[in-house]
């Protein structure tokens, strides 16, 4: 155990995501600014195709970006359905800071986007118009476990003043039925921060997290006494026991407020990253006997 600051990210990119958020809560940063920047670093990174430019698209060949924030107090912002913006964490936080509402989608969240100063682009890539082409060949758009065809990145922080914050950002499933939004920018789903408790965050196939609000779930399980350990492990053996999982992959991700983090999966394959001031790891995550 350790307290903050320390920050606990999704996958192998979670690294990237860890760097930029430590340059933030190694120097006294607060934990909100710290995970929207650790978002932002693989939303730019054409190399991670789950997520923000070069992520892939639906069977439309549209980019389609979900994301969401939340901070310690409660407060959350999310975007669901956006297309040609690169940062949708930061048009997230735009939302729960400028607005008075929790979600904008689509056009809306588009129209939104702008006027706020945000720049449209193309965020196809060749590599990902590629791929999409490719995948025209196969009219089965089943998901594959532990491809970064479905890895949301989610990053948790407490930063030097004990508050909590989450982010996740994501391109969804590959292949996805235009307009399909996943967990990500649900609260409760694919993240929830409780300031007093801790917070969490799921990634894999979305609709498995949404139909049992994973996250919500393992913060209360957290509030009622578990550890991050014990609540991600208790996610998901709820969705495995009341869910028909097929060969689909979730995996968990969990911080309280003691600096205590947990993971667990459905199947082996789930990574995390972890950055503290003595740390920088990452981490196969404890899963499921099959």
């Amino acid at each position: 155990m350790t307290s903050g600051p320390l920050v606990v990210s999704t996958w192998n990119h979670g690294r990237a995501a860890n760097e930029a958020a430590w340059a933030l809560l190694s120097e006294g940063g607060d934990s909100l600014d710290a995970v929207e920047a650790g978002a932002r670093a693989v939303e730019t990174d054409p190399s991670f195709t789950s997520v923000g430019f070069g992520g892939l698209p639906d069977r439309e060949g549209e980019v389609t970006l979900d994301a969401l924030i939340m901070n310690h107090e409660g407060d959350c912002g999310a975007v669901s359905c956006l297309r040609e913006v690169r940062h949708p964490i930061s048009v997230a936080r735009k939302v729960m800071e400028d607005t008075p509402h929790v979600m904008l989608t689509g056009k809306g969240a588009l129209q939104f986007a702008l006027e706020q100063g945000f720049e449209r682009e193309d965020l196809l890539t060749e590599y990902a118009e590629e791929r999409w082409r490719k995948s025209l060949e196969n009219e089965d758009f089943k998901p594959i476990a532990n491809v970064e065809d479905h890895d949301t990145v989610g990053v948790l922080a407490l930063d030097a003043s004990g508050r909590l914050a989450g982010a996740c950002s994501t391109s969804g499933l590959a292949g996805k039925m235009s307009g399909r939004v996943g967990d990500s920018p649900i609260a409760g789903a694919g993240l929830f921060v409780d300031g007093e408790v801790g917070v969490a965050c799921a990634t894999g196939v979305g609709e498995l997290a949404m139909r049992a609000l994973s996250s919500f779930f393992m913060v209360q399980l957290m509030r009622d006494g578990a550890s991050p350990q014990e609540a991600c492990e208790q996610a998901i053996r709820r969705v495995v026991e009341k869910q028909d999982i097929g060969d689909s992959q979730l995996g968990v991700l969990a911080l309280d407020i003691q600096g205590r983090v947990g993971s667990y999966a459905i199947r082996e394959g789930f990574t995390f990253a972890t950055r503290t001031p003595v740390s920088d790891v990452v981490n196969p995550s404890s899963h499921q006997a099959q």
